[in-house]
This record gives C-alpha cells, sequence and structure tokens, in this order.
C-alpha cells in the first residue's frame, strides 16, 4: 500500500521520538543523543504537518522568488523557522520550550551532559509532551506513540537524599550553560515559565490502601476536579517542593466509607427536608455518573473522589466527599426542585405539650429528646 509523502515523514518523525526517550529513559542514556533525536522528532514533525496542509516549507531566494537548493534539492525550513511559522505568538509555551532546546542543542558540552539533564528535566518532560499532543491534535489518536512509552523507574529522585544529589548536580553547571537558560527565561513572562507546556514538574506522592484493577503505577490528578480544600493542599506542596520521605499505614479495610443509609442520614442531618435512599440518593449517583449499575460488567468503575466497590461485601461505599457533594447540590429547596423537578418532603416536627416554664425545643433538641 502507498502511503502519503506526509505520512512517510510522520513516520520518521515517531522514530527519532522513541528513539529520544529511550536515550533519556536508559542508565546509560545519552543526554546530547536525546535532544538530538527530539530535535529531529519536531522537525519533522512539523515538516509533515506543513506537507499535509499543502504549505510551502522551502527557503526562496529573495531575489529570484525561486527555491534555494543544496546539491540539487530544495532547501527545508530549519526547526527555528518551523516553530516560528507553527505558533507565530512569540509568548506561545510550546514554542519558547521548542525554542529552548534548539539553542541549548548547540550548547551542550559531553562532560555536563548529566547535569543539564538534571537542570532541565521538567522542561524535557514538556517538550515530550507537547510532541505527542501536537501529532495527535494533528493526525489524530491512531497515531499517539502513549501506549508504547512508559514511566521511567528511578532510584535517586524518590527519596530526599537523592533529591540533594540532584540539586548538587544542576550547580555543577558551567556557567555559560546557565547564563543561556537564565537569558533564555529572563525574557520570558513568569505566567509562561508556569505553563506546564513549557516546564512539566510533577510530584510523586506514594498511593496507599487497597487497589482495584483500573489502578495504573501513575495516575494524574486533575486540579479542576479536585475541591477547593484538595487543591490548595496540592498547589501548596507542588510549590513548597515537599518530598514525602516515608509514610507509615496500617490497612483498615473500608476505613472511613460509608453505606448509603448512613449517607443519607448525614445528609439529612445538613438539611431541613428530608432525604432517603431510594427517594433521592439512588437518583443522585445514576445521573452524577458516581458509579455503575448493579451487575455492571465492571464494577469497579466508579468515581473514586466519591464511591469505591468493597469486594469483601460485594456492595457500593461511599466517602465524606460524597456526602458534602450531595449537600451542596440539592442543599436548598430551590437546588432540590431544580435537581428532581419536585418539591422536597419537608420534616415533620411532632411537637411536645407546652409545659409551664419550660422553652419549646428546636428540631434538632426534639430529635435528640425523643431519641
Amino acid at each position: 500500500m502507498a502511503y502519503a509523502r506526509w505520512r512517510h515523514i510522520l513516520m520518521e518523525s515517531q522514530r527519532h521520538a522513541l528513539k529520544a526517550v529511550d536515550e533519556w529513559n536508559c542508565s546509560t542514556g545519552n543526554y546530547s543523543d536525546f535532544l538530538t533525536h527530539m530535535h529531529k522528532a519536531w522537525h519533522y514533525l512539523l515538516h509533515a504537518e506543513f506537507h499535509k496542509a499543502k504549505i510551502d516549507y522551502h527557503y526562496s531566494d529573495p531575489k529570484t522568488g525561486q527555491q534555494q537548493l543544496i546539491d540539487g534539492e530544495p532547501k527545508a525550513w530549519d526547526l527555528d523557522r518551523c516553530l516560528k511559522e507553527r505558533f507565530p505568538d512569540n509568548r506561545d509555551a510550546v514554542r519558547l520550550n521548542g525554542e529552548l532546546f534548539v539553542a541549548l542543542r548547540n550548547k551542550v558540552e559531553h562532560r555536563y551532559e548529566h547535569n543539564l539533564k538534571i537542570a532541565t528535566g521538567g522542561r524535557a518532560q514538556a517538550l515530550v509532551l507537547n510532541y505527542e499532543q501536537e501529532m495527535v491534535a494533528h493526525f489524530g489518536t491512531e497515531f499517539s506513540l502513549a501506549d508504547q512509552l512508559r514511566f521511567p523507574i528511578s532510584l535517586q529522585a524518590l527519596t530526599a537524599e537523592g533529591r540533594e544529589q540532584l540539586q548538587a548536580a544542576a550547580k555543577k553547571l558551567p556557567k555559560h550553560t546557565r547564563d543561556l537558560v537564565a537569558k533564555f527565561e529572563a525574557a520570558i513572562d513568569p505566567a509562561v515559565r508556569e505553563d506546564l507546556r513549557y516546564d512539566y514538574r510533577v510530584r510523586l506522592v506514594p498511593i496507599i490502601g487497597s487497589k482495584t484493577d483500573a489502578d495504573l503505577a501513575i495516575n494524574f490528578v486533575k486540579l479542576d476536579e479536585l475541591n477547593e480544600e484538595e487543591r490548595k493542599i496540592m498547589v501548596e506542596a507542588g510549590r513548597l517542593g515537599t518530598v514525602i520521605e516515608k509514610t507509615k499505614h496500617v490497612e483498615v479495610a473500608d476505613k472511613d466509607k460509608l453505606l448509603p443509609g448512613r449517607v443519607a442520614s448525614l445528609v439529612e442531618e445538613q438539611l431541613i427536608f428530608e432525604f432517603s435512599v431510594q427517594n433521592e440518593h439512588a437518583k443522585m449517583w445514576r445521573r452524577l455518573g458516581v458509579r455503575p449499575v448493579s451487575g455492571a460488567a465492571d464494577p469497579y468503575a466508579t468515581n473514586a473522589k466519591y464511591c469505591v466497590y468493597s469486594e469483601a461485601f460485594g456492595a457500593y461505599v461511599y466517602t465524606p466527599d460524597w456526602v458534602k457533594k450531595i449537600v451542596r447540590e440539592i442543599g436548598t429547596i430551590e437546588k432540590y426542585r431544580a435537581f428532581f423537578g419536585r418539591e422536597p418532603r419537608m420534616k415533620k416536627v411532632t411537637p411536645f405539650p407546652k409545659q409551664a416554664g419550660v422553652p419549646e425545643l428546636g428540631i434538632a433538641q426534639q430529635r435528640s429528646k425523643s431519641a
């Protein structure tokens, strides 16, 4: 089967990208080879995009308007020119990330490769992720390399002692190399320097607790899916650079998990109307997609923030966050009407006979007294 030329160019781009990641992850890999292969990967990727879009990506003679030739072949744009054409905004984080590595490729000294690899790790991660996203955006998910790449196993970076060694190594870079990065980034808007597309930094936190079949070795947390308190903790930990060295954990089955009846009781305590398992709770987890229906092929396919499947009991149990979410969703009469399309059932209060000298009791007091 004959493929279009852009596809052949893209295949060559992918070959270099995979080779680059192999160089990075291999303990004996060469950093300059990583730079060279990622340079070529991006170069071929953008050429493939231009070719598919029928954009002429060759230099022209300013006098004649004819294509410039090298050994009889048209001279194609270099990567720096390709980045400028693809990302015309000179403040674009993807473009700036690529331009930094174009500059670094010409400044690598063999004896300082390891130090430079450490100092630019987050930016290199962004370079690879940007490449994957750019490729998928233009050519579709069938060209994704995600299923061919794995998270590397590391020793040093996962301990406090290792972190100190990495920081010390980064400080050993020669002044002219440090200056190159410093001067390059001094001209960049601070907001762009913090953009994950320019510098992709992650925090590794060990996952403790029971495991499900849906768990992967690496799970990504999206800040927009966290509540305000959780997001604040995550962002602050990211700024402080906190390293968790050791966690002592005693496994307790279904710790802090709630059965549906308990969920309903906790919710109702915070409302002025009734909330039951059958009338409200079941409808809410269905509509909000918190868990699959009973008998589903994959009972573990839950939103783990709110609900998990207990294999020991063969039932679904819920988290305190689920209680909070229910109250946020339907905690007022107006919200209840909007969600269920009906009027709530107001709590019934049985009045006590009024006795002389005894003040009337509120709802909560009456419930306590009657209990």
